[in-house]
């Protein structure tokens, strides 16, 4: 990747619906060399493909919460255990396994302090080997650039 690549990336990630013309003219190519670049990152698997961004708050998850969960056994199935419930609920908008003193880092997203409660105690706390559940409240976000 060089700096015309980096400058279509950081263009895309702007507005990925932005025209081919739109977009060599912002990065200083002609639309058919812009065009082969676009095409060769996308084949090349650095652009995975594109997505709304939608209002939390107009879709009914307008309440967000970033959570840390710790688990009783550090085994293999208990791991893929949690990772198969979290890639089903649909609260969970982000599932990283982190090194330190928690395994899991979640993303979760629900309509409200109510629906949050319930998504909790229902789905975080039935699943076994969940030991440690620690929640951050999203009071504002002033920076977020996921899919911006």
């Amino acid at each position: 990747m060089d700096r015309i690549d980096r400058s279509i990336l950081r263009e895309l990630a702007r507005d990925g619906r932005i025209s081919n013309v739109a977009l060599a003219e912002r990065v200083g190519l002609s639309p058919s060399a812009c065009l082969r670049r676009v095409q060769e990152l996308e084949r090349s698997g650095v652009i995975r493909g594109y997505r709304a961004v939608t209002d939390p708050a107009r879709t009914g998850r307008g309440f967000a919460a970033y959570v840390m969960v710790g688990l009783s056994s550090h085994t293999k199935a208990a791991q893929e255990g949690f990772e198969r419930a979290m890639a089903v609920a649909p609260e969970v908008v982000e599932c990283h396994n982190i090194a330190g003193a928690f395994e899991y880092l979640l993303r979760v997203e629900s309509a409200d302090l109510a629906d949050y409660k319930r998504f909790h105690t229902e789905v975080l706390g039935t699943r076994s080997h969940v030991n440690a559940i620690t929640s951050y409240i999203v009071m504002g976000s002033p920076k977020d650039e996921r899919g911006a």
